[in-house]
């Protein structure tokens, strides 16, 4: 890894991908500190400290730390998130959304535009919300008096719905002009900026401070012995055969190859996990726009407990399902397989090899499923009985998604350099 990190910094147009896409995740991060025009900062970060539940401080993981700050970021990149899984249940219901996912280049471009109306409005909801939730009884949070307050209530709306806009269109600037998801690098790099802070308030968690530098090192001992395995499992893959039949072509021969189609054991990366997390978390978006006292306490108790962990299991592992089932659906694989003149060897062509192909997804997806899900809850509930905040920042979710991302990008960073020596060759 650190030879491909040195070899693409020598290659000039990767190098500058690279530190243009370091520049956006560190203008990303400047921005999580700049607060909303008119709060009074030291007072809100202590009513947010004193007020705030379970399921805020789950929110405020995501964002970076900008919820607590309430900057201009407050709303992170869950409003994208909630828009795309809406988008992606909708292509299995609404038939024109599922046509335009089949129209290749086009049909992506109006799923994309329809997401970003989608993430606006419901940036928008969730500005209202915050506002709303900030000004009542339970934060008692005062704006600046200098202005009326309906026009300070516009600014401050205003303000949430563009920072979501601009995290978007940053997101959407890596993954175009940088290496990597941006979407997923900017909840990689929220995560990763609360390890430091985490790490010195587990020093001081205990009374002892000695002992409080062996439970964190205890703890970061564990997590690099549980990453090689989280890796073999990411690289892990079932690979079915499929023969392809000699055919005569003119005056040439073609055909007569065997290769195979890599099935990953958890093929659906940490996309079924960023969905999960945003469902469980969505009763406390919904908590925060309506501020009621027995919808916080539904929110609450989803986001922590014995009610959180079987809920985190169970979306996990469904999300899973269909998410595998969205990227490589058995009767279209079955139809390609069959129009290149293939085969899978002892299955026959049609709906046997389409069955064959689910029936192998299902068989692999269960146990990726359900170890992503138990390596997400494991340190959840270590936390719920301990409350060490540094197991809450390397909790499973935030791990899985650390290396998930991290592989995926350096991934590409090694694609674009065989990419390169493959020009250079021939130049």
């Amino acid at each position: 890894m650190l030879s491909s990190i040195i070899a693409a910094f020598k290659v000039p147009e990767l190098r500058k991908k690279i530190l243009f896409t370091l520049a956006i995740l560190a203008l990303y991060r400047f921005g999580a500190y700049v607060p909303v025009p008119g709060i009074p900062f030291k007072e809100f970060a202590d009513s947010f400290q004193a007020s705030g539940g379970v399921a805020m401080t789950m929110l405020d993981l995501f964002t970076g730390g900008a919820l607590s700050n309430f900057s201009v970021f407050s709303l992170g990149i869950m409003p994208y998130i909630t828009a795309s899984i809406i988008m992606q249940l909708m292509q299995g219901v609404i038939p024109a959304v599922g046509r335009w996912n089949k129209e290749g280049e086009s049909g992506r471009k109006k799923i994309t535009q329809v997401t970003r109306y989608l993430t606006l409005g419901l940036g928008l909801i969730n500005a209202i919300g915050y506002l709303f939730l900030f000004k009542s009884d339970q934060y008692k949070v005062v704006f600046t008096t200098e202005l009326p307050e309906l026009f300070t209530d516009f600014v401050v709306v205003f303000t949430l719905v563009a920072g979501t806009a601009f995290i978007m269109w940053m997101g959407e600037l890596i993954t175009q002009r940088g290496i990597g998801n941006g979407m997923s690098l900017i909840i990689f790099t929220s995560i990763v900026s609360r390890i430091p802070s985490a790490i010195f308030q587990s020093t001081m968690f205990q009374s002892d401070f000695g002992m409080g530098v062996a439970v964190t090192l205890l703890i970061i001992a564990i997590v690099l012995v549980c990453i090689p395995a989280i890796i073999f499992v990411e690289r892990a893959q079932r690979r079915i055969p499929v023969n392809y039949a000699k055919r005569i072509q003119g005056r040439k021969m073609m055909g007569g190859q065997s290769t195979y189609i890599p099935l990953k054991v958890n093929a659906a990366g940490v996309i079924p996990i960023i969905f999960a997390s945003c469902i469980i978390y969505f009763p406390a978006q919904l908590a925060a726009l309506f501020n009621v006292g027995w919808l916080t306490t539904v929110a609450n108790a989803i986001s922590t407990g014995w009610i959180n962990w079987v809920l985190t299991l169970a979306l996990i592992v469904f999300f899973a399902y269909f998410y595998t089932t969205m990227m490589f659906p058995p009767d279209d694989l079955s139809d390609n397989i069959q129009k290149q003149g293939g085969f899978i060897p002892g299955v026959r062509p049609g709906k046997a090899t389409a069955v064959y192909i689910k029936n192998v997804i299902n068989r692999v997806t269960l146990p990726g499923g359900i170890f992503i899900a138990l390596i997400a809850v494991a340190p959840t509930v270590v936390f719920y009985f301990t409350g060490n905040q540094l197991i809450q920042a390397f909790g499973g979710t935030s791990i899985l998604i650390m290396i998930g991302v991290a592989l995926d990008t350096m991934s590409k960073v090694e694609a674009q350099l065989k990419m390169h020596n493959y020009d250079g060759f021939f130049k």
